[in-house]
């Protein structure tokens, strides 16, 4: 069952302010996307209605906001707390091969792992959260004074053992396991949950009628199956259902296939395999899925502190369904 939430501590909103600001000096654009703009520049929004999460649309508690990076290899599969998550993001990293960055803040689940590795892209891709927990096994040598300087309240075996566990029942590295309470716990200065750009409420006109869609990346093939019984998309990863331990079968409300620009970074894996680079400032097209329909779409994140818009053709705001939002970060 879903955490109860811990009194609000003081100072946080100060302090995620002040990381927000400095963080703004320490990174730039990574990266631009196609040379043509959406139709008409939208805003993503800076407020939300009280008591209702920015991140699913759905009646909340806000709270701190808590990243993971999950294992999604097949030793990996299937896992544990994504069923909880306000957002799953799919990233390609070494082989072609993907793994998830979960974020929660309306409900945390009592475990959530296989726990792995950090990537350079998390960094750009949290930047709109403010100063976010991040919970993670580790990240090569190099890459590690980039994510001390980043606005991140990092969470790792090292600094907080008592938040993470090793399951007996798989074996290392897909063992290693978080206890999102008490990885909120160790990172004090997490900010609490805030707008990102993303809108729900009624779909918009036209669309296709969808009961599936396929994205492939250079290892992997994601298909998305409508199920109108569960009012959502059920994940099926190199042709095998997904599920979770604790919630069973993963079927997010909306699925957003966003296209973007996948290029090599300058960090190596430890088997020497170069890192992918995920680029999500920009523009760029988009697909997205709710209601059992496809809508076509543009994203736009031109400030790299920013949240992301996401618009129809003409530029018209693009709500999502209420709850979960998956982001499929395809390859253009």
């Amino acid at each position: 069952m879903p955490g109860a939430r811990g009194p609000r501590r003081p100072g946080r909103g100060l302090t995620a302010l002040l990381c927000v600001v400095t963080a703004a000096g320490l990174y730039g654009c990574s990266g631009s996307g196609p040379p043509d703009p959406p139709p008409t520049p939208t805003r993503a929004p800076t407020t939300a209605p009280a008591g209702v999460s920015p991140f699913t649309g759905l009646p909340a508690r806000i709270g701190p906001v808590l990243a993971v990076k999950v294992d999604n290899v097949a030793a990996a599969r299937p896992q544990t707390g994504l069923g909880a998550a306000d957002l799953v993001y799919v990233e390609q990293v070494e082989g072609g091969v993907t793994r998830l960055l979960a974020v929660y803040s309306s409900r945390l689940p009592d475990s959530v792992g296989p726990v792995r590795s950090a990537r350079e892209s998390d960094i750009s891709l949290l930047r709109p959260f403010g100063r976010p927990a991040l919970a993670y096994s580790g990240a090569q040598t190099k890459l590690n004074p980039l994510l001390d300087a980043a606005s991140l309240d990092l969470v790792t075996e090292s600094n907080a053992p008592g938040a993470f566990r090793r399951s007996p029942d798989r074996p290392a590295p897909h063992n290693l396991y978080l206890r999102p309470e008490r990885a909120l716990a160790a990172a004090p200065d997490a900010s609490d949950a805030a707008p990102v750009g993303l809108r729900f409420g009624a779909a918009p006109a036209g669309g296709t009628a969808t009961a599936e869609e396929t994205v492939r990346f250079p290892a992997a093939r994601y298909t998305f199956t409508w199920s109108g019984a569960d009012r959502g998309w059920h994940v099926t990863l190199d042709g095998r259902a997904m599920t979770a331990t604790d919630t069973g079968r993963l079927a997010p409300a909306t699925v957003v296939v966003q296209r973007v620009t996948v290029r090599p970074s300058e960090f190596r894996d430890v088997t020497g395999a170069v890192s992918p680079y995920t680029e999500t400032t920009g523009s760029g097209t988009a697909t997205v899925l709710r209601d059992g329909r496809a809508y076509e779409a543009r994203w736009s994140r031109p400030d790299p502190a920013g949240g992301t818009a996401f618009t129809t053709p003409d530029g018209s705001p693009l709500g999502f369904a209420r709850g979960q939002v998956w982001f499929v970060l395809a390859p253009r």
